[in-house]
């Protein structure tokens, strides 16, 4: 029996020279993506992709590694001007942004969009010991 092969088409996303870069930076990883007015995805990257493992992924220099890996691989498509949006609590937020300009890549705004509870959940009851 011979298989069929099935090809699969690529989606085409269309690269604009401007775009937004989304950096969500939580306590344990950095995913960094950048995308077209659309929100197409154009690249993305994340400290795990980079092959930090453990607490190394939570680092300033992990999110350097991967927003430099994602900006190259955008500003090669020819992405050249983004409004960053950066979301969570995590280390390495700066030096992402850092990163992305390095790449050759204009920030033309920064916008923090960090959920905050207006009073959230009710906390876990007091711990008796």
């Amino acid at each position: 029996m011979a298989k069929k092969s099935v090809s699969v088409k690529k989606r085409v996303v269309k690269i604009e020279p401007v775009g937004q870069a989304h950096i969500h930076s939580s306590f344990n990883n950095i995913i960094i993506s950048l995308t077209n007015s659309t929100g197409q995805v154009i690249s993305w990257s994340s400290a795990g992709k980079m092959g930090f493992r453990g607490s190394k992924k939570n680092t300033p220099y992990a999110a350097q590694q991967a927003a430099t890996d994602c900006g190259k691989v955008a500003h090669d498509l020819g992405l050249r001007k983004v409004k960053v949006y950066v979301k969570g609590p995590g280390n390495g937020r700066e030096s992402a942004i850092r990163a992305i300009n390095s790449c050759g890549i204009d920030i033309a705004e920064i916008v923090d969009v960090t959920p905050l509870p207006h009073n959230g959940c009710r906390p876990p009851k007091r711990r008796r010991v």
